[in-house]
């Protein structure tokens, strides 16, 4: 397969990928749920560039959501799945109901990823524990293949009792 083959290939997996979901993000089961889009920048002819708001739940810490917002473009590029989405993604996780831990986690383990861009750009939720404090801290960033991108967005949720139960230490699900 040539080059060109290769890069219209790469190019329809993009666009099949941006009709049926946020940015040119891969399908997952448990995928975010899209909350709200928002216009940003009005386009007369082809799609506006918008703000969307995502809800994800953790998948080893029940108990735990996050929502992050991430622009999105329009334009020709955006209409056909083609543009490189930029790096700036907030992030808010909170505890919504008891938390209980599935499996035990590394710090730094990937509870959420996308890709921001057809070949070059990914956008990651991580999570890690603050022993000391109970909490856990979730960390949103985008890597790129060549340099990686120093936006960011942290949140944390304190680990807190829910209802009689007591409250679980983090530090007890840790991979050492």
């Amino acid at each position: 397969m040539s080059f060109v083959s290769r890069l219209a290939a790469a190019a329809l997996v993009g666009v099949l990928a941006a009709a049926g979901g946020p940015g040119i993000a891969q399908a997952r089961a448990d995928g975010p749920d899209l909350i709200f889009r928002k216009s940003t920048v009005w386009k007369m002819l082809t799609p506006d560039d918008k703000l969307a708001v995502y809800g994800i739940d953790d998948p080893v810490v029940s108990g735990v959501s996050c929502h992050y917002t991430t622009p999105e473009r329009g334009g020709v590029k955006g209409m056909l799945g083609v543009a490189e989405e930029v790096s700036d993604i907030s992030l808010s996780c909170h505890q919504v109901g008891p938390i209980t831990f599935n499996e035990k986690f590394a710090q730094g383990d990937e509870v959420f990823s996308e890709r921001r861009s057809l070949i070059f750009k990914r956008m990651q939720i991580v999570r890690g524990c603050d022993e000391k404090r109970n909490v856990l801290v979730y960390l949103v960033y985008s890597d790129k293949l060549i340099e990686g991108s120093p936006k960011n967005s942290t949140s944390g949720v304190p680990i807190m009792p829910w209802g009689a139960a007591d409250a679980p230490r983090c530090a007890d699900w840790l991979k050492r």
